[in-house]
């Protein structure tokens, strides 16, 4: 297999699964994003926090440039739900969400197919040369399935 090909392919399960996790959010009202996944669990509405968080920290990770976002690190990423204040409105985290996928996407487009075997920002020249397994595409295929697991979840609360 190239690795233009694993890369297309991998892009387009990222894709797929940002389709998927745009519907299940466009699906729920701003009050059934507050409603538990499960009873003592998540709430939809700290699940988009949460993705947005992380999608908004691949910036830097991918060497992309800052944060859009870093109000949303310690409500969403550093504490479990409602242990903080919601920093944004519903309707804030779904257009912070759209904007984040948008500008990795817009990022991801422009990369070559060997730019995803580099190392990301959080390992040392170092360490890459003794794990080159820890580059780019590593963490797109991480966050790929932590997406997945999280769309989960939200699968609990469809009617």
């Amino acid at each position: 297999m190239t690795n233009p090909l694993m890369i297309k392919m991998l892009l387009d399960t990222w894709n797929s699964r940002i389709k998927d996790a745009d519907a299940a959010f466009d699906k729920l009202s701003d009050e059934q994003l507050l409603n538990e996944v499960a009873p003592g669990r998540n709430r939809a509405i700290y699940l988009l926090g949460h993705l947005t968080a992380v999608h908004d920290k691949m910036l830097p990770l991918l060497n992309f440039g800052e944060q859009a976002y870093p109000q949303l690190n310690e409500a969403f990423l550093s504490n479990p739900d409602k242990a903080k204040a919601q920093p944004a409105t519903a309707a804030e985290l779904r257009q912070y969400w759209k904007n984040a996928n948008a500008t990795l996407a817009k990022h991801f487009n422009a990369m070559s197919p060997e730019a995803w075997f580099e190392k990301h920002t959080a390992v040392s020249a170092e360490d890459f040369v003794k794990e080159p397994h820890r580059n780019k595409l590593n963490i797109l295929i991480s966050r790929t399935n932590h997406l997945s697991y999280h769309l989960g979840q939200l699968a609990f609360l469809k009617n």
